[in-house]
């Protein structure tokens, strides 16, 4: 049975800040504080969500959660992002409604995670397909790409987008998505060339740097070093958290898959390094002989190299930076440019420049991912774009900013109320007005056609004559002087004379979001944005076929002397295609909070934040929703959460669900005029009414439980009682039944014990009888032996005597015989003569010894133990260093048979011993088996000629091997290839290679203790392989391939030496997951084969038959 909840669950503070009570502005802060505090960053105003940024990761954005929100209903669970997705997914797949989704607020607030979140939630729970993963993948890979160039580290926001977005994805009937189509608005471009203290140029910049091959570098003649680039600040070049180098191999990943060409991407990237190489070029005055200043470039060297790398003649380049053509009509005037002109016209063109590439790599982007087909389809879009900002600087990019964010504003209030009101008449309620402040007359200030700043603005650029930020600022102050929302000291308004706030090259407007002070100071000429036409010819010329498409104003063949649109001129028409298209759609909003200025969790600043909600409009918004009724419901749900409030309607209502509710609140103490019933839904004026009915639903629900606790109770006593006595029973029997056996047995055991005693007895007096028989006659025969055996022993003793006698005679006579020898030849010795007698025995010895050691000489083989025996005790020392030297000589002499490549084979199967010997039960199997290495014949075999010749490095080892899929357990043949330099994985039928690791990206090599022949290659982390995972490989010469692998790490000097873990469990990195793969005995099964089987998703089990 489904479990129901409800947002009123459970709820720390108030989830939906419609229900706050009391409302106010500080209960409202104290509410998303108590709820920040305990990790709920996120809260409802009727159906817009607040984002509270966390700065930290939250288990609140995994797959699991995914699907708890997936087809739930807005109100049904706690308040999350994942729920208004949800809800505009559903209204576009089911009810055909194209939706848009507005995430705002200030930089740093997390505007761009909450769209990265819409948008992987709407790729998670719609369809699965190859073709519709294709497209889902390449809308969400295009964000690396567009935030590695669109985005930079600010003192706010480490990832600040300094552009704004709007997708528009593209769904088909079923709810699938299509394509998309992207909108980029206002780049800030102004900090290509300059960047504010504290903060970084574009991503893309360090990321090339950091991140690029040598190679590479070397093609784009760049450097590593940051400092060698004036376009680069070095203050703020490393962030904390920031892995340029990794994040240049995803973008460069990202492009691979949105479908930019190889040739593309190394276009796209020379024309990065082209523009640092701009910041470089320096400027030095020089004098003309007609008395002109006009500049020149101080050292070629950085114009040549980025000739070179856009293809344009250095002569060509260099002259427009030094002159300027005017035409008008058939006129044409070449005027100098001095050296601030200089500086001017390079920052112009390399702000131009990466505008356009940017402009183009949207286009580019729009290319792949827009949906097939012209027949209409389903569309959401996501705007991401910059929140309201208010700086102690602000400049012309901050007033269009604020601008657009006044239309955001105002499209905000009008949709909610449109919302409001056609709700209520849909439902059949009584609409009544609500008063709120209307900021189109802001909106009219900034966009009017004749009055309007921005008109005003393009009329100053337009004019003849000087023009200056002064004089557009006291045209300003001259037309909008009475304005109520505008303010300058310069408007002649007395107010405003003595206002020491307010400088004299400044301008103040009354903004929704509170005052905002704007310096007048290069409006006029970001406005003008203009680039050289020498400058747009020159690129023209270049032969780079990207710059030709960027720069198209340069042909000569379409010179157009009609002066381009101004900045603020396309940026206006820009926001009302947009709020065009906005208007077309149903609006979802998420209103996203920074809390702190510190980019640190756990930090609520409370003036930040109320600063945050006073300009996002919050509290403006939840009195809008709650200006008729704070709260309203269906009557299935009100029905079903509150029908025990009712004796009535409690447990089950028969009738129609409206009837129960009427019935239901009939029966509570509250008044008539605290609720209306519309068509399909109960609408509730005051919250404490609701409050109220929760309370009372709190109580009954204490009440209900009881009541079960009371009833399960006595149900469980009497169950138990029940079994009691059915086991009481049951007991009796058995035991009734033990006892007669154990009687029976006893009476058994006596009567078999008597019968034996009786038998016994029998056979006791029976053998008695046969042994004294027995006696009887062997007494006889034991006489008659005792006498024959005394008469033989008397003649043995007598024969021993004699003999005895006759030996004393020998022995007294050989002893006789010896003394008459010594006495006469005792005459004829010296006095050393037993020492000489004992030297010439022990040589003697010695003699016989080494000549019987020659004879009885082992064989020449090393693995003979075998050796001739020790024959006297005092040789014992000599006979064993005589054995040891042996042995040395013997395997000296062996050694020397060997060639080179089986003295090889040898040293690798010393090693494989010190590295598995008594470690791996794998092991004493391979000692028998020689290495091969190429097992394939990958040189000779046709059918893999051509991975042959791709190889760059010889082969040392060929081999087939199995590569272990993380979802089933079960393996893939591959062809593993090892050299000198790297690790090579092709597909067996057709050899293309599938992987290829380079050796110094791997960290360690994992086997198991047993007889099986799996491995894992693990790679270090953030190099370029470690992208798609570690590799979970088998094969059967598993003793080999580790050990090649092992000796081409020991002998790189530069290579820090592979670890080998012999455990029988490890971890295996699975692109973003970490698998544990553990290894366990097993009943011989199948031939005696090792299977590997998926047990969840953290889990890979190899069972392995045991051998012995």
């Amino acid at each position: 049975m489904e479990v129901k909840t409800s947002l009123l669950d459970n709820m720390i503070g108030v989830g939906d800040m419609v229900l706050l009570e009391p409302l106010s502005e500080d209960s409202f802060i104290e509410n998303l504080k108590n709820r920040f505090e305990h990790n709920e960053i996120y809260t409802y105003i009727g159906s817009v969500v607040i984002s509270m940024n966390p700065y930290r990761t939250l288990p609140i954005f995994t797959p699991d959660k995914v699907e708890e929100y997936r087809n739930r209903n807005f109100y049904e669970l706690s308040p999350h992002i994942y729920a208004l997705a949800d809800e505009a997914y559903r209204s576009l797949r089911d009810q055909d409604k194209d939706q848009c989704i507005l995430i705002t607020g200030e930089s740093g607030a997390g505007k761009t995670e909450a769209s990265k979140l819409v948008m992987s939630y709407v790729a998670a729970v719609c369809g699965k397909g190859q073709e519709v993963n294709k497209v889902k993948e390449q809308l969400l890979q295009s964000n690396p790409v567009l935030e590695a160039f669109g985005n930079a580290k600010t003192v706010r926001n480490d990832n600040s987008s300094r552009f704004g977005k709007y997708m528009d994805i593209e769904f088909d009937f079923k709810g699938d998505p299509l394509g998309g189509v992207i909108s980029n608005y206002l780049l800030e471009k102004s900090r290509v060339v300059k960047q504010p203290r504290g903060e970084r140029n574009f991503h893309v910049f360090y990321q090339l740097l950091s991140g690029a091959s040598d190679e590479s570098l070397k093609k784009l003649k760049l450097h590593r070093d940051f400092s060698k680039y004036n376009y680069l600040s070095l203050d703020s070049a490393a962030v904390n958290g920031l892995d340029d180098a990794a994040n240049f191999r995803t973008v460069r990943n990202a492009m691979q898959i949105v479908g930019f060409m190889e040739d593309e991407v190394q276009s796209v990237l020379e024309l990065v390094a082209a523009v640092l190489k701009l910041g470089n070029i320096e400027f030095k005055p020089d004098s003309r002989s007609n008395g002109s200043d006009e500049s020149r470039i101080k050292d070629k060297n950085d114009l040549k190299e980025m000739c070179e790398l856009l293809g344009i003649e250095q002569s060509v380049l260099e002259r427009a930076f030094s002159y300027r053509t005017v035409e008008a009509k058939s006129e044409k005037v070449s005027t100098t440019l001095n050296v601030a002109q200089a500086y001017y016209a390079r920052d112009a063109l390399a702000k131009n420049l990466y505008s356009r590439l940017f402009s183009w790599l949207v286009t580019r982007i729009n290319e792949s991912i827009k949906a097939q087909g012209k027949t209409r389809h389903k569309v959401m879009g996501v705007l991401d774009i910059y929140g309201f900002e208010i700086f102690e600087d602000n400049s012309f990019e901050q007033f269009i900013i604020n601008y657009c964010n006044e239309k955001l504003q105002q499209i905000f209030i009008e949709l909610t109320l449109r919302e409001e009101q056609e709700e209520y008449i849909r439902e059949g309620i009584e609409w009544t007005n609500i008063e709120y402040f209307n900021n189109a007359v802001i909106c009219d200030l900034i966009e009017n056609n004749k009055n309007g700043i921005l008109a005003m603005l393009d009329e100053e650029c337009l004019r003849p004559g000087t023009v200056t930020d002064e004089t557009f600022l006291d045209k300003l102050s001259t037309i909008c002087a009475e304005h109520l929302h505008f303010e300058s000291r310069l408007s002649k308004n007395s107010k405003f004379l003595t206002d020491h706030s307010l400088p004299h090259n400044c301008f103040r407007i009354q903004h929704y979001a509170g005052k905002v002070l704007y310096r007048a100071e290069g409006f006029v000429d970001k406005n003008n944005d203009l680039l050289y036409r020498d400058l747009s010819q020159a690129m023209y010329k270049a032969n780079h076929s990207l710059i030709k498409q960027l720069f198209p104003e340069g042909n000569p063949a379409k010179v157009n002397l009609k002066r381009p649109p101004t900045a603020g001129f396309q940026f206006k028409a820009s926001v009302g295609t947009l709020m065009r298209n906005l208007q077309t759609k149903n609006p979802n909003y998420i209103r996203c909070i920074k809390p702190n200025d510190k980019k640190a969790s756990h930090i609520f600043t409370d003036s930040l934040v109320r600063h945050q909600v006073r300009y996002l409009g919050l509290m403006e918004n939840v009195r809008v929703r709650r200006a008729g009724y704070a709260f309203r419901q269906p009557y299935e749900p009100c029905l079903e959460r509150y029908k025990m409030l009712c004796k009535r309607t409690w447990p089950h209502w028969q009738g129609p669900a409206r009837e129960g509710v009427e019935v239901m609140m009939s029966a509570l103490p509250v008044q008539a005029e605290e609720f209306s019933y519309g068509r399909s839904k109960i609408f509730i004026r005051n919250p404490r009414t609701l409050f109220f009915l929760e309370e009372r639903r709190r109580q009954c629900l204490q009440d209900l439980a009881t009541l079960i606790q009371k009833i399960y109770r006595g149900w469980k006593c009497r169950t138990h009682f029940l079994l009691l006595k059915k086991s009481q029973i049951v007991v009796s029997a058995w035991y009734r039944r033990y006892a007669q056996q154990k009687k029976y047995q006893k009476i058994k055991s006596a009567t078999t014990v008597v019968q034996s005693y009786t038998r016994g007895w029998q056979a006791r007096k029976l053998l008695r009888e046969l042994k004294h028989q027995k006696r009887c006659e062997e007494a006889v025969t034991t006489i008659s032996a005792f006498w024959h055996g005394t008469q033989a022993r008397r003649e043995l003793r007598r024969l021993k005597e004699e003999a005895r006698r006759k030996h004393a005679v020998a022995v007294i006579w050989a002893y006789w015989q010896g003394l008459k020898i010594r006495r006469e030849y005792r005459k004829f010795f010296r006095a050393n003569a037993g020492r000489k007698i004992y030297d010439f025995t022990i040589q003697r010895i010695m003699q016989k010894y080494f000549l019987g050691l020659k004879s009885t000489m082992p064989s020449m083989s090393p693995i003979d133990k075998n050796w001739p025996a020790r024959p006297y005790l005092f040789l014992g020392g000599v006979h064993s260093e005589l054995r040891r030297i042996f042995h040395l000589w013997r395997c000296k002499k062996y050694r020397s048979k060997f060639t080179e490549e089986k003295k090889a084979v040898y040293e690798e199967k010393l090693e494989a011993s010190e590295i598995f010997k008594d470690k791996k039960a794998l092991y004493p199997s391979s000692v028998s088996q020689p290495f091969k290495g190429d097992y394939l014949e990958i040189n000779k075999n046709p059918k893999y000629q051509k991975l042959s010749i791709a190889m760059e490095d010889k082969v040392l080892l060929a081999d087939v091997v199995n590569k272990i899929n993380r979802a089933n357990g079960k393996g893939t043949a591959r062809l593993f290839l090892l050299t000198k330099n790297s690790v090579v994985l092709a597909d067996q039928k057709t050899g293309q290679v599938k992987a290829s690791v380079p050796l110094p990206d791997l960290s360690s090599v994992s086997v198991s203790t047993q007889s099986d022949g799996f491995f894992a290659l693990k790679l270090k982390e953030g190099s370029a392989s470690a992208v798609k995972g570690d590799f979970l490989l088998s094969s059967e010469h598993l003793i080999e391939i580790i050990t090649k692998i092992h000796r081409m790490g020991t002998r790189a000097a530069d290579r820090e030496q592979l670890d080998i873990d012999i455990s029988d469990e490890f971890l295996v990195q699975f692109k973003h997951d970490k698998v544990c793969v553990k290894f366990i005995p097993g009943v011989p099964k199948n031939g005696n084969s090792v299977s590997c089987k998926r047990k969840n998703n953290r889990l890979l089990e190899v069972s392995v038959p045991s051998t012995a």
